[in-house]
């Protein structure tokens, strides 16, 4: 290089000195113009997004009782306060990184002109950044604009404009906070690689300690990592880190803080991190484990539909005490797998479980036969087979339930007046039926149905036996006199919202541009008057669609209050990070029927464990308490579901082809279930499996309780 470059070199970087002085005092002499006012506004915006875009934290979901069951996180941080930081961590960082802390205000001009004349001759690149200046680059790389990447090119480009601004902002900073404040706010900031951020995190993923426990090795691997997090990852780099170590521990004795004797002994320790990675949570409800698993992701989506979003969710550091009981969420783990294998492919039985109540409806358990987690060989899952509308062939005859309630709102029938039953139906009402039905019309065929088996039917009983033996022929001449829309709308309005939300094919969302109406519409449209067809779908008595094993334990929890529908809520209560209480936006109870309806309702569902369909399981585990039940199996024995409560408790149970819908179930037994090859039928039934499932978890849960009866059925409703 000519003596002349280096010449102009350095009277460029003189200029540039001058320029940030003169950028730095202009608070001070008042400099003004239009350039001036824009900078002063951009750095006055710099510092008002360090005061209030606060750094992401860890939020932590707990059970009912306030354990911790899993943390949500973008960046894994421990807010860490200055007394609970060792003071060799910081006397490691103040000696590696920015020795003449203590003596500057923000800005070391002694520091960067030497720094400017050594890179500007051709010596050792050195930084010349203070710690507040690194303070400043960080918070705008790691908070600010942490998933901005242009913003995060901007914080950290070498251009002057940028320099003034952070050299302003740092000076600035200095005039509010003191030493140990910055000192303490950069630790808890920086990053230490692999998403772990502040040193509070990185003692207790590193080195399973805390801060203030930090040794000074430990201290200045930490200290000397921040430089370049990636390149000094002591698992990655271990000879680098090594390297990174003992140089801050020079450092350390150059700046006598450390004895050199001291020094030459911590240089031989090895580097003493956690084997095989850090030691940090998992970022999200796979760390809710296999049992827990299914109500955090519950959590998170109930609240994501409830005006959070996701990346408040996983920044915002709250406490989210959730309804969840670990007794009944075990016991219905249990009673699942004990009636399905785990790794049993193609079968899903799950089991949900909701607490009663006029003012709210508390979700208290969620669980599946599956484990929650990634790994499919182990039989897992992180589909929220429970929670969302997961069983695409349907919960059964379980949907008799809003066929009769819609019938009895309508003073149709009674639960003790005698229905028609005949073993065979053609509706002259609803059509769709095969070509072995009637012709009503050129191409149309009449609906037409049979009672399962030959026998056991008469050809009319009372609504009550009915609802507990459940002939299908029954129930579709009640929809023909009740009308598909109030039957639709019943199921809707009982607790059947996101089910009756979603398209019938395969219960995701409606896609208005499909050209099919079974994608296009919902299912309230769907199976209404109207929609496939002019009458309404008569087959929605027999539960054909996609269901919610949830929603349906909520239908059984409304009918145990007195007809008040609540949303099923997992939240008991949210705080911030502060301890004060977040408001969650939910969905206001409503009185979904009148509470005689529903109290009738109770008394109609009373006999299926003692005269029904679900006896052999309720005897099994000698069942004793008044209870409402419903069973339900689909075409093919597909898929089956049982609907119960006791007053303290409702819930619902399903088991279901959740990969391949099409064929049936084997019902071997406890831990003998399986899918037929092809489209074979199968031969599960809702008294099987989903009941054993109910009444194993139910018996285990209830142990101790107090028994309560039923309430009585309203005069109006019975005739």
């Amino acid at each position: 290089m000519r003596k002349t470059d280096g010449l102009f070199k350095l009277l460029g970087l003189c200029l540039l000195a001058g320029i940030l002085v003169a950028g730095v005092l202009f608070p001070i002499v008042g400099a003004a113009g239009v350039a001036s006012n824009k900078a002063s506004e951009t750095v006055d915006s710099m510092s008002a997004e360090l005061a209030n875009v606060p750094p992401p934290l860890v939020t932590t979901i707990t059970d009912s009782a306030g354990s911790p069951i899993a943390t949500l996180y973008d960046q894994y941080r421990i807010p860490t306060a200055s007394d609970q930081i060792n003071d060799a961590m910081k006397w490691a960082l103040v000696s590696v990184e920015d020795r003449r802390f203590y003596d500057h205000h923000g800005v070391d001009w002694k520091g960067t002109f030497r720094a400017a004349l050594s890179n500007s001759t051709g010596g050792d690149t050195q930084g010349a950044s203070t710690l507040t200046q690194q303070y400043v680059k960080n918070y705008l790389i790691n908070v600010v604009y942490r998933d901005d990447e242009v913003g995060q090119q901007k914080a950290q480009e070498q251009s002057v404009a940028r320099k003034l601004k952070e050299a302003r902002v740092a000076i600035q900073l200095e005039t509010q906070m003191n030493k140990d404040q910055i000192l303490t706010s950069y630790l808890n900031v920086v990053e230490f690689s692999r998403k772990i951020y502040g040193v509070g995190a990185a003692a207790q993923t590193y080195f399973n300690t805390t801060a203030d426990k930090l040794t000074v090795p430990q201290a200045a691997l930490l200290a000397g990592m921040v430089n370049n997090p990636p390149v000094y990852d002591p698992w990655s780099h271990p000879e680098r880190a090594t390297e990174r170590r003992n140089l801050v521990l020079d450092r350390m004795v150059e700046n006598q803080k450390l004895a050199k004797a001291d020094a030459d002994r911590f240089k031989a320790e090895p580097l003493g991190v956690v084997p095989g990675g850090p030691s940090k949570p998992a970022a999200n409800c796979t760390g809710a484990g296999p049992e827990n698993g299914f109500f955090c992701q519950y959590v998170q989506d109930y609240l994501l539909t409830n005006g959070m979003t996701k990346d408040d969710l996983y920044t915002g550091g709250y406490t989210i005490r959730t309804t969840m009981d670990q007794n009944a969420n075990h016991q219905a783990k249990i009673s699942a797998e004990q009636q399905v294998d785990k790794t049993q492919k193609n079968v899903a039985n799950t089991l949900s479980l909701v607490r009663p109540g006029k003012d709210r409806h508390e979700v208290v358990a969620l669980a599946a036969n599956r484990d929650y987690g990634p790994d499919a060989d182990k039989g897992q899952t992180t589909y929220a087979l429970p929670s969302d509308v997961s069983n695409v062939t349907g919960a059964g005859s379980s949907y008799k339930i809003f066929t009769t309630a819609a019938a009895l709102e309508q003073h149709k029938t009674g639960i003790y007046a005698t229905i028609q039953t005949p073993q065979s139906y053609s509706s002259n009402v609803f059509v769709g039926g095969g070509n072995n039905c009637p012709l009503v019309a050129r191409g149309t065929h009449a609906y037409c149905l049979s009672n399962y088996g030959e026998s056991g039917y008469g050809p009319s009983m009372s609504l009550q036996q009915a609802l507990a033996t459940s002939p299908n022929t029954g129930f579709v001449i009640l929809e023909e006199q009740a009308g598909m829309g109030a039957v639709t709308d019943m199921a809707r309005r009982l607790g059947m919202r996101n089910t009756m939300a979603s398209n019938p094919a395969n219960g995701g969302a409606v896609d208005p541009n499909n050209s099919q109406s079974i994608y296009n519409m919902s299912q309230q449209k769907y199976f209404a008057p109207g929609g496939a067809s002019q009458a309404g779908l008569g087959s929605f008595t027999l539960g054909v669609s996609p269901t919610s094993g949830l929603e349906l334990a909520n239908v059984a929890a409304t009918i145990m209050s007195g007809g008040v529908w609540c949303p099923p809520t997992p939240i008991a209560a949210v705080t911030n990070r502060d301890g004060s209480p977040k408001k969650i936006n939910e969905a206001a109870c409503e009185q979904a029927v009148p509470e005689g309806l529903a109290n009738s309702m109770a008394v109609g569902m009373s006999k299926d464990d003692t005269e029904g369909t679900s006896k052999a399981a309720a005897a099994a585990v000698g069942w004793n308490r008044p209870m409402i039940g419903k069973t339900g199996t689909t075409q093919n024995s597909g898929s089956a579901a049982f609907v119960a409560a006791v007053p303290q408790l409702a819930g619902a149970a399903m088991v279901f082809r959740p990969d391949n819908p099409f064929g049936g179930l084997i019902d071997g037994g406890p831990g003998n279930v399986s899918a037929t090859r092809g489209t074979a039928d199968g031969n599960m039934f809702g008294g099987k499996t989903p009941a054993r499932t109910w009444f194993g978890a139910m018996t285990q849960i209830m142990n101790g309780q107090p028994v309560i009866p039923l309430p009585p059925s309203d005069p109006a409703y019975e005739h």
